[in-house]
C-alpha cells in the first residue's frame, strides 16, 4: 500500500457477506509475519469510541489473504502498533 497519494482504503467482507471499508494506518513485520492496522472508514472522527482492526497477511492455497490473528498474537501486535502510533504523536513539532 502506497501512501504517497493519501490514505489507502480496502473493502473486506465477513462470513455473512457484510462489506466493511477500512482505512490503512500502518504495517508492521513481527516474527516473520506482516500485520496491517486499519480504522473503519465510516467512524465519527469526534468519537473516541472506535477500535483499531488488525489483520495478518497469510498465503492460503497460493493466494495472499488477510486473516484475523489468534488472540495471543493479536494482543502482542496490538501493543506494538500502539507503541509505534503513540511514539509518533509524542515527536516534537519541528515545522516551526
Amino acid at each position: 500500500m502506497n501512501s504517497d497519494f493519501g490514505s489507502d482504503y480496502i473493502t473486506i467482507s465477513d462470513e455473512d457477506g457484510n462489506d466493511y471499508e477500512l482505512e490503512h494506518l500502518d504495517t508492521i513485520e513481527y516474527n516473520g509475519c506482516c500485520y496491517l492496522a486499519f480504522l473503519p472508514a465510516d467512524i465519527d472522527e469526534n468519537s473516541e469510541d472506535y477500535g483499531i482492526v488488525i489483520l495478518k497477511t497469510e498465503t492460503v492455497e497460493g493466494e495472499e489473504m488477510l486473516t484475523v490473528p489468534p488472540d495471543e498474537e493479536l494482543d502482542e501486535v496490538y501493543e506494538l502498533f500502539m507503541e509505534r502510533l503513540f511514539s509518533e504523536d509524542d515527536e516534537p513539532d519541528t515545522d516551526r
